[in-house]
């Protein structure tokens, strides 16, 4: 006898098969706000916010009204919709480029006015869909298409830490840093965002979850190698943790 042990979130479309690369993390982070949805049944209430980059494809996968903003501007666009309809449920999906390079102007300020959205940025540390250029997030030493022997400090300065610096804003209300490079990892990835989607079903402030993920194509490896990098290499630069959490007055 069968037992059904997966089965699709019903807010992906049956036919909406992610056309993401081999190893990538979106389709993981991808996954867990499906089910998270479905779980809070908020499928016919949720306007999902996608902008320029691998986030761009968001209505290709999901099965709910979503809404595209220039690069970077995504938490204007969400700003503008979440104060026209406040009893929907909106999120920004995102990554480093958009959130932490191009639009981090956008999302310090959406912080600091503690807008009632939740922000997703994936941050594999270069710009993935334009072709693999040095994003704020960039690593020193790292090789990318724009820092070809490697980010050098004296020339465009220290990695940018997004997660510390919202969590610093008052209107913040929940803010983490997480990755997906193994089960255990997952778990608490998705722990986290389920906070997030919370912080915001309460209305308690803007929630911000910093995804560490894998981008093999443009860092040339394979995806075995790749969650090593995480593990061995990002996450001592981009520590994880929850940095604000105004319910439990968790903070780092």
């Amino acid at each position: 006898m069968e037992a059904l042990v997966y089965e699709k979130p019903k807010c992906l479309k049956k036919d909406g098969a992610f056309t993401f690369c081999p190893g990538c993390g979106h389709g993981v982070v991808l996954r867990i706000i499906a089910e998270l949805i479905d779980e809070y049944k908020l499928q016919e209430n949720t306007i999902a916010i996608s902008s320029v980059g691998c986030s761009i494809f968001l209505e290709k996968f999901f099965d709910l009204d979503v809404a595209g903003a220039s690069h970077g501007r995504s938490p204007c666009v969400a700003t503008g919709i979440k104060r026209s309809l406040p009893d929907k449920f909106i999120f920004t999906y995102q990554g480093d480029g958009d959130a932490a390079t191009i639009g981090f102007n956008e999302t310090i300020h959406t912080a600091c006015r503690g807008e009632k959205i939740t922000t997703i940025c994936i941050n594999n540390t270069t710009f993935g869909m334009t072709g693999g250029q040095a994003s704020a997030t960039t690593l020193v030493g790292q090789v990318t298409k724009t820092t070809p022997k490697g980010r050098k400090a004296e020339l465009t300065g220290y990695p940018l830490h997004a997660a510390e610096i919202v969590a610093n804003c008052d209107g913040a209300a929940y803010v983490a840093r997480v990755a997906i490079c193994s089960p255990k990892h997952i778990r608490e990835a998705k722990k986290a965002i389920r906070k997030a989607f919370e912080m915001q079903i309460k209305g308690l402030g803007y929630s911000f979850v910093e995804v560490l993920a894998a981008c093999p194509t443009n860092w040339g490896l394979s995806p075995v190698e790749s969650m090593n990098l995480i593990k061995d290499n990002i996450e001592k630069v981009h520590h994880i943790g929850v940095f604000k959490d105004i319910t439990s007055g968790e903070e780092k």
